[in-house]
């Protein structure tokens, strides 16, 4: 894993887009060996204005105004145990946010932050917070049911790095399986996550059932919005195999 950031570490990133009602995102990269891997943050409004901030990026100043005209930083979630990077900056800047992962990933993110929660405490009967079946409680997900669709925001259990940036990049992606000529599980993740290959199938399978599915945001690669049910069904039985 990357050395944890101490300092507020602004890396090359895009601006603050709107997903959706309440959902916003924010496409970055991590510097690498001869390449930029990509990476993705994601900020959820909740019913009270408070924002929840997922695997959490630092910012220019200028989108920094613009995440804080939204409403307060109530909480950072930690999605897995390789998107601590740079929560302990953000906790710093925040320091009345709750931190939030998943209970396998509590001892890891523990090394960066205090941790407040490993179940659903946003408080928003919108949104869920899941911790991922069949990983050994090492992944999170959130399922966003809003008005204009229902939003599937998940970590590292599904990649879609379709333009990996730079000779390392290229080789990561590729060689683990981060979803280079579609959306898949980088096989990096199944190997080191997933235990119970049928209870993961059966979530994603539950997940392609969610009515209004509109898309799947992705801590690493593009938002899949291109028949998402589709792509959870098609990962399903590819893991489940």
């Amino acid at each position: 894993m990357s050395r944890l950031n101490d300092e507020w570490k602004v890396g090359k990133h895009g601006p603050l887009e709107m997903l959706g009602e309440g959902l916003h995102t924010v496409a970055g990269e991590i510097d690498m060996p001869l390449g930029h891997f990509p990476r993705r943050m994601t900020v959820l409004t909740l019913q009270d204005r408070r924002l929840a901030v997922w695997s959490a990026i630092p910012l220019r100043e200028r989108e920094m105004e613009q995440l804080e005209a939204m409403g307060p930083v109530a909480f950072l979630i930690v999605p897995g145990i390789a998107h601590r990077l740079d929560v302990k900056a953000w906790k710093r800047r925040y320091p009345a946010a709750q931190v939030v992962c998943p209970p396998g990933a509590r001892e890891a993110v523990s090394e960066a932050v205090p941790v407040d929660a490993t179940t659903d405490v946003l408080g928003d009967p919108s949104v869920a917070f899941l911790t991922v079946p069949g990983v050994e409680e090492k992944e999170a997900a959130l399922i966003v049911r809003r008005s204009d669709g229902t939003s599937l925001v998940v970590n590292d259990i599904i990649a879609n790095v379709h333009h990996p940036d730079g000779l390392g990049a290229k080789v990561m992606a590729r060689l683990m399986g981060f979803g280079v000529k579609e959306p898949q599980m980088p096989w990096v993740g199944e190997k080191m996550f997933v235990k119970d290959h049928a209870a993961t199938a059966a979530a994603m399978r539950a997940w392609a059932a969610e009515p209004g599915l509109v898309r799947i945001v992705v801590s690493h690669g593009d938002v899949i919005t291109d028949r998402p049910r589709e792509v959870l069904e098609r990962i399903a039985g590819e893991v489940a195999d």
